[in-house]
Formats: structure tokens, sequence, C-alpha cells
């Protein structure tokens, strides 16, 4: 099955991204380049359904809109990504 969640990227001050997917709490990752970054979210995506899933949860519909709190708003970009289980 098929699942599309919004993420929030940004850009780290070190390097690299952060990434975070607001409709799944607690489901955060990061990534060198934005490419792995977005990779990187659609495998813990993956892993956090397919644990909701393993424990008989139910699977959260995405969130219908985002806000951003941040001095920095050029270095936040949100995007859809989808994960297949």
């Amino acid at each position: 099955m098929r699942y599309q969640y919004t993420i929030v990227l940004e850009r780290n001050e070190e390097g690299g991204y952060t990434v975070i997917v607001p409709a799944l709490k607690g489901c955060i990752t990061e990534g060198d380049t934005l490419t792995e970054a977005i990779a990187n979210a659609q495998e813990a995506i993956a892993c956090y359904l397919e644990s909701l899933l393993q424990h008989g949860e139910p699977i959260p519909l995405d969130i219908s809109s985002v806000k951003v709190a941040t001095a920095r708003l050029s270095e936040v970009l949100i995007a859809k990504v989808a994960a297949v289980l």
C-alpha cells in the first residue's frame, strides 16, 4: 500500500538536512544531501508505519497544513513523499 506524507526539510548550519514528518509524532531523520534526506524520510516513514501495523495501531492521515516558525525561512523546504509498504 502507498502512503503519502508532508515532510519539512531544514538545512543545518553545519551541513546536511534535518527532516520532520509532522503527521507522525517523533518521526525525524536527516541526510547529508537533499536527495539523501528525502530517501531517509521515505525509509523512516515506512518503518514507522510498519511498526504501527505490527502493533495494531491506526495509520495517521497526513496533515492539511504546516506552520513553520523560523527566522530562516529560506532554509526550509516542504515536500510530499510517498512510502510503500
